[in-house]
């Protein structure tokens, strides 16, 4: 079968090289997934960087989410074959190739009104605003959530998922295409940080009040930024830093306006609270199934243009989640 696999670390561009690899064959309590449809994500740029948080040894495939359908079962997995499944294939041996095995556990089912291209698209991003947004947030209804890079796979998840906890959603994005996304997922604000300063847009949309949450993905000066427009006992969610720089969070700051900055590393669940990704799942089926979600995806590529897509999506060329189709 054919698999991308990285060598050597550098940009994606230089380091991926589309190999023929055997096959894998599921264990005790594992699945073999064709793969219909894997999502990218800017954790696979920082992978074949080597500045990814997990460095898995050379060579290894990225690739951190993926849907498709059981091909084969392996001792004490109680999954049928034929049964379509989204999930995160472990590392070295990640999603951008032709077949993954993943775990029986943590292979979630998906219904057949959500095609494998969305499936995709909503492991992560959700799952990660489901957790950012009820467990780290403690969003509540009436309150201003502001979401950061509001187009980007990221935002568009927060965007939707606050709106359906019932938040009043505000959203930034660079560019009148993105802002203009971001309306229609159903900012009721949305703010072109290239062309104003957010956190004076924020304090105006609010009445000097600030945001009750931030869910902030980008870091750096969007960080600082943020503690211009917080709101009093509300809480900065630091979800990433795709900007680049990481920001430092004076304590002086946070006593003095009475706010709250809290991190949010959805992964670390899998090790101290393992069902917790079963239960959002299901929160998350029903969530599309009433149309309160439903995942951007910005197009379908097929996957030999992996390393193109991923310079894309580095340049912040695109919007929404960007899919390869094996």
């Amino acid at each position: 079968m054919r698999a991308w696999q990285v060598h050597t670390l550098g940009e994606p561009d230089d380091v991926l090289s589309l190999d023929d690899v055997a096959e894998p064959e599921p264990g005790p309590g594992e699945l073999l997934v064709r793969v219909d449809a894997v999502a990218l994500n800017f954790p696979d740029i920082l992978l074949c960087r080597g500045k990814y948080q997990e460095r898995p040894p050379l060579p290894f495939t990225p690739g951190l989410e993926i849907a498709g359908e059981v091909i084969g079962v392996g001792d004490g997995a109680d999954v049928a074959v034929g049964t379509r499944v989204l999930g995160g294939p472990p590392l070295p041996r990640g999603g951008l190739a032709e077949r993954v095995v993943l775990p029986a556990s943590a292979a979630y089912p998906i219904p057949d009104s959500l095609s494998s291209a969305k499936a995709a698209a909503l492991f992560i991003t959700y799952q990660t605003g489901w957790t950012g947004l009820h467990r780290r947030a403690a969003l509540q209804s009436a309150e201003t959530l502001l979401v950061h890079a509001g187009a980007g796979g990221v935002g568009s998840a927060a965007i939707q998922l606050g709106r359906a906890m019932g938040a009043r959603v505000l959203a930034t994005a660079g560019g009148p295409e993105k802002v203009e996304i971001c309306r229609r997922l159903g900012a009721e604000v949305a703010i072109d940080y290239l062309a104003e300063d957010f956190a004076d847009a924020v304090k105006a949309a609010t009445d000097g009040r600030g945001a009750d949450v931030i869910y902030d993905s980008v870091g750096g000066d969007t960080f600082d930024r943020s503690r211009k427009c917080i709101a009093f006992e509300g809480r900065i969610v630091v979800v990433g830093f795709a900007g680049g720089p990481i920001a430092d969070a004076p304590t002086n700051h946070l006593l003095l306006k009475n706010y709250a900055v809290v991190g949010l590393h959805w992964g670390l669940y899998r090790q101290f609270e393992p069902g917790l990704f079963a239960q959002i799942h299901a929160e998350l089926m029903d969530l599309h199934a009433r149309g309160a979600i439903d995942p951007l995806v910005y197009a379908e590529l097929p996957l030999v243009e992996a390393p193109a897509a991923l310079r894309r999506l580095a340049e912040r060329g695109t919007w929404g989640k960007v899919v390869l189709r094996p």
